[in-house]
């Protein structure tokens, strides 16, 4: 592996105008230390990870977990209109929200 150069307050300040991030500096000495720690956590992690060991976002596989589709019981047009303020037999009514008639 590359030798990765130090987090510096300047790499810091360089990567944020990169990204048009306004930074504080504040902000910017406590995101030297902590990308520093960032890199170095990678460093320990690839001295470890060799080329027979696969790559993997998670320790546990991941698997889908379906239901079949089973078609149930639907509500009528009575049933589903019965709880609404204001219908017309067949549709919800409702008022325009953009003060335009429709």
């Amino acid at each position: 592996m590359s030798e990765v150069p130090p987090i510096t307050p300047d790499v810091v300040r360089h990567l944020a105008g990169l990204s048009r991030i306004a930074l504080t500096e504040p902000e910017i000495e406590k995101l030297t230390g902590e990308l520093g720690i960032i890199i170095a956590s990678i460093e320990k992690v690839s001295e470890v990870a060799t080329a027979d060991v696969p790559g993997t976002s998670h320790p546990i596989a991941l698997t889908n977990v379906y239901r079949n589709d089973v078609p149930g019981r639907t509500l009528t047009n009575a049933e589903a209109l019965a709880g609404a303020p204001d219908h017309d037999g067949s549709r919800f009514r409702v008022t325009a929200i953009l003060g335009e008639e429709q």
